[in-house]
């Protein structure tokens, strides 16, 4: 069983079949177990009708939820768009990147209007963290999902943004010691001028870069990264000035597009890029013959579970010169800006919110995120989880993961620790279990830099500064205000000119025409925006 914090592609439903009237997929269930409907604007795993820990848990809650994952054929606006106007919502909506549209259209009803019975949901953040989430009226309409860890993180792998390298690349370079961009590519390059292809006679890719709709941070952000900076999404701070920064204008950023444009005419990058949708990354990613990318790890990961051991990937925090000190890993932070809600078509509130509540009860916390014990997994006398080799070899089969296991994703949870304090909430962030399962190439590498864990790899973690992320602050703009309306044309010429600046044989002229370009954008309303944001949160 995979796991993640952020969910990952494994199969979609086609949302506009279901808003549409010939459909009942919204109804809700005739039986004994009260049947609830759900759209989650994140990619999913698809399990099956019957799977047996659905049934399980609708058994022990008395409910389920027909989960719909984002249509990755069709961007989210449009999706949440086409609810707003049919004015049909499912009964629980994560409304994602679209969260902000679902509030204007008042599609949410006031959870804090409803929740005095249910503990859980009460005590799933602090008063201060509700607080946040308080609207002018004091109501709260959503709950965050992926911001919740008991009492530590415990991830063993590296879940966010980083560069990444097939493993197998780096056990035939000897294990070398990668920090900055250009390193990284003559990794590559040398690879391929040994490796052409593969076993089969399939050319490899050597590098592969995503720019479909919201996914083209892939190519966008890097810079940022590059200088020492952590995702704080739409741009970087001063720490001193607490002012925000425009990272695409930086001379990081004309080097990285400067080297990108090189490698393109090199033939390292894929030629498709430009036009390649989601899907077809994944594929290429399946396929095995994609050696590097920047990307989020959460992204792709459904993909990299079916490559073979030597191509797994392994992150890389690089940095555009040595002096800079890399910052890809950042401490647990609080997303304000998206999460579950209830929509008001919901039938029956508190149904609804009980079975939140006991979703995040002990009990069908551990069925979520180990499955049955005795079963899938088998506790000692002192109480730790473990898994004997059948177990394991079972988890890791596609077929037995739809038939079996529902970790009820879109939905809250726990991440770090099981809520006994003992065991990490899943096999994969359990020390023992996480070694056990990596294969022979991974371990090796693991061994070579000297580390436990893949998250070990990187630059340790720091405390975040009280601005950050700004990312759960641009993602509630709205095009009724000039920064909104300046983060759109910001984000539409990205779109535009830079594949063309990377494809251009004049990078110079391509360049000067994209910044041209971008500085017609409004971007000091964006930015001065940013720095009222960054200094209203800490306090100034």
């Amino acid at each position: 069983m995979k796991n993640k914090k952020i969910p990952v592609l494994a199969g979609t439903v086609l949302l506009s079949a279901i808003l549409c009237s010939c459909t009942n997929i919204f109804d809700k269930g005739s039986n004994d177990i009260k049947v609830f409907t759900g759209y989650f604007a994140v990619s999913g795993d698809e399990v099956d009708e019957n799977n047996d820990i659905k049934e399980l848990i609708a058994k022990k809650t008395g409910a389920r939820c027909d989960e719909i994952w984002k249509n990755e054929n069709k961007s989210v606006d449009d999706t949440i768009d086409d609810m707003i106007i049919s004015r049909r919502y499912p009964d629980f909506i994560y409304g994602g990147i679209g969260q902000q549209k679902l509030l204007d259209a008042d599609a949410l009803i006031p959870l804090n209007e409803y929740w005095d019975e249910y503990e859980n949901i009460k005590n799933y953040f602090t008063a201060d963290q509700w607080k946040k989430l308080e609207d002018e009226n004091g109501y709260i309409h959503y709950i965050p999902v992926y911001s919740n860890n008991y009492m530590h993180n415990t991830d063993t792998e590296h879940n966010d943004e980083a560069f990444w390298i097939q493993v197998k690349v780096l056990e035939w370079a000897g294990y070398p010691q990668i920090n900055t961009l250009n390193q990284y590519f003559k990794l590559i390059e040398d690879y391929l001028k040994e490796n052409p292809v593969n076993e089969e006679g399939e050319k490899y890719i050597g590098y592969e870069i995503l720019t479909d709709d919201y996914l083209f941070f892939c190519m966008e952000n890097p810079p940022q990264f590059l200088d020492g900076y952590p995702n704080d999404g739409g741009c970087i701070v001063d720490p001193d000035t607490l002012t925000a920064l425009d990272y695409n204008t930086t001379p990081t950023a004309q080097k990285w597009f400067s080297k990108l444009n090189e490698e393109y005419q090199k033939g390292i990058i894929d030629p498709e890029f430009s036009f390649m949708t989601s899907n077809q990354y994944y594929e290429k990613i399946k396929s095995g013959l994609v050696l590097g990318m920047a990307d989020q790890h959460w992204n792709f990961e459904a993909a990299e579970d079916e490559l073979p051991a030597d191509s797994q990937y392994v992150p890389l925090d690089l940095v555009i010169s040595e002096e800079i000190v890399p910052h890809y890993k950042s401490a647990d932070s609080f997303d304000m800006s998206q999460g579950l809600g209830i929509s008001v078509d919901c039938e029956d509130v508190e149904s609804a919110l009980k079975f939140i509540d006991d979703l995040l009860s002990p009990e069908i916390m551990t069925l979520r995120f180990w499955g049955v014990e005795g079963q899938d997994y088998i506790k000692d006398e002192s109480g730790k989880f473990y898994r004997n080799d059948a177990q394991r070899s079972r988890s890791f089969s596609a077929d037995y993961q739809k038939e079996h296991f529902c970790s009820y994703q879109g939905f809250p949870f726990y991440g770090g620790m099981n809520l006994d304090g003992i065991n990490a909430y899943c096999p994969e962030n359990q020390p023992d279990e996480y070694l056990s399962t990596l294969g022979g190439p991974m371990k090796r590498c693991l061994e070579a830099y000297g580390v436990n864990t893949v998250s070990e790899l990187l630059n340790a973690d720091s405390e975040n500064p009280p601005w950050f992320p700004m990312w759960t602050y641009t993602n509630t703009f709205k095009a009724d205000t000039d920064y909104g309306r300046a983060k759109q044309s910001m984000d539409s010429v990205k779109h535009r000119y830079l594949p063309k600046v990377i494809m251009s044989s004049d990078f110079d002229a391509a360049w000067d025409e994209y910044m041209d370009a971008y500085k017609l954008c409004d971007t000091g309303s964006y930015f001065n925006e940013l720095t009222s944001e960054v200094r209203r949160r800490c306090g100034k």
